[in-house]
């Protein structure tokens, strides 16, 4: 039946019998037959034929929107099957933010390791949509990252932590002092927000919606660059913890950043995709989430 519902997923998509029947390489008999015949399988009239034209039935319009769910799904247990058979499914992908500072990864690994030897781990590091992106298209099976979208039934969602969210404030600056800050105090301090140049219109978005930054925005290529940036006196940068940092208070001070008087946070998940057939991703986000101290 799968073979049925693509060529019905052709002729709506060309609009037409025989340009489908040219881009699945059968005849045009052919596949009006398998079209009627998926329809005898179903019981229902998909396609309204009037001379020479067609258009889809209610039924038929329904059935070609969840079914473009369906071959996805079915190609992808496909490929996910003949990796397992291949012996594939001995690498494992994780990716991981920039701009993550902790050891619980590391010590995950290590555990990971020891526990499952003969998995080979690759490791990548990204930007939040490069994240996203690389468990989209395959090129990562695990990935680490904040909750930036709605939860979606495509993704495992796997809480992990959380961090708080602090001012890294030069110790010459006039808020230095301060026991804690708002967006609206530092709206004249330009924001310091660590993004490649290609997704700098996002992450201002993101910051000025989720954090309520008010003031302008100056980009740092890595976490190294924008720290220095925050010692020459340029801006602040927005930074999370699980608990109160301790820094050397005679270069920068990490000031806490309230909003209706409670601090702001950002949760941590590992995802992965729901539909994905390996075994290990699941016991590597066990690991990395006993790793994790106390939550804050």
């Amino acid at each position: 039946m799968i073979k049925q519902i693509k060529y019905f997923q052709a002729v709506v998509r060309c609009q037409n019998f025989t340009e489908a029947a040219e881009e699945c390489y059968i005849s045009q008999s052919a596949i009006s037959q398998q079209v009627q015949a998926l329809e005898r399988e179903l019981g229902v009239e998909l396609l309204k034929r009037e001379k020479r034209r067609f258009f889809l039935t209610p039924a038929g319009e329904f059935f070609y929107k969840r079914s473009l769910d369906v071959v996805r799904a079915f190609d992808s247990l496909c490929t996910e099957t003949a990796r397992v058979a291949s012996g594939v499914e001995h690498e494992l992908t994780i990716g991981y933010l920039k701009h993550y500072r902790g050891n619980e990864l590391q010590q995950a690994i290590a555990a990971f390791r020891l526990a499952y030897p003969e998995v080979t781990l690759h490791m990548i590091s990204g930007s939040h949509e490069e994240l996203y992106e690389a468990l989209r298209t395959g090129k990562a099976d695990l990935v680490m990252s904040d909750l930036r979208r709605t939860p979606s039934n495509q993704y495992v969602n796997y809480y992990l932590t959380k961090g708080c969210f602090y001012a890294e404030i030069a110790a010459q600056s006039i808020f230095s002092h301060e026991n804690s800050v708002t967006m609206e105090l530092l709206k004249n301090i330009p924001c310091i927000v660590v993004a490649p140049k290609a997704e700098t219109d996002h992450e201002e978005g993101f910051y000025r919606e989720y954090l309520g930054v008010q003031s302008d925005f100056l980009f740092a290529d890595s976490l190294e660059e924008a720290h220095l940036m925050v010692v020459s006196g340029k801006g602040f940068l927005p930074i999370e913890f699980k608990h109160m940092p301790v820094k050397d208070e005679s270069i920068v001070r990490h000031i806490p950043i309230l909003w209706e008087n409670k601090q702001m946070y950002c949760k941590y998940y590992a995802f992965w995709r729901a539909n994905a057939v390996k075994i290990h991703m699941e016991k590597f986000a066990v690991l990395l989430k006993k790793n994790f101290s106390t939550e804050v």
